[in-house]
């Protein structure tokens, strides 16, 4: 498959406009990134540790350009496609772990959930191909 419709078919799967992805640094072709915990469909009672897995590249601290590296993102009920043009927002739905944290303790209300994990480059830009987690749903009792 060509670079370009890798990156065609990566914007498609993940929500990420096409024409936007060139913003962000260069990901290992064969990149996963994963919930270790919580696994989807959990039911929770309270806090809970949420510690993310990457495979094939490294996680390093906000503003460092380390090739084949970046830091964690986790989306909490973002439906809405992300724009690659702009860093990763930072406010309640999109959480920062710029210091290269792989866990962190997490407090939601009682409800149901999507949860979903971005890797961000240095400078909060998705990579290309965007490396993103599934979405999956739990439940906060």
């Amino acid at each position: 498959m060509k670079v370009m419709q890798w990156i065609a078919l990566s914007a498609a799967l993940t929500g990420l406009p096409f024409a936007a992805c060139a913003q962000g640094k260069p990901a290992a072709k064969d990149a996963l990134l994963y919930f270790v915990w919580p696994q989807n469909g959990a039911s929770i009672k309270g806090g809970f540790w949420c510690r993310f897995g990457l495979r094939n590249m490294g996680v390093t601290h906000a503003g460092d350009n380390y090739p084949n590296s970046g830091h964690h993102h986790l989306l909490v009920n973002v439906n809405e496609p992300l724009n690659p043009n702009e860093p990763i927002p930072q406010d309640k739905s999109h959480l920062h772990f710029g210091a290269g944290q792989t866990e962190a303790r997490i407090e939601l209300p009682p409800g149901k959930y999507t949860l979903q994990l971005v890797l961000g480059d240095a400078e909060h830009y998705p990579h290309v191909p965007p490396v993103v987690s599934q979405k999956i749903t739990i439940t906060v009792k």
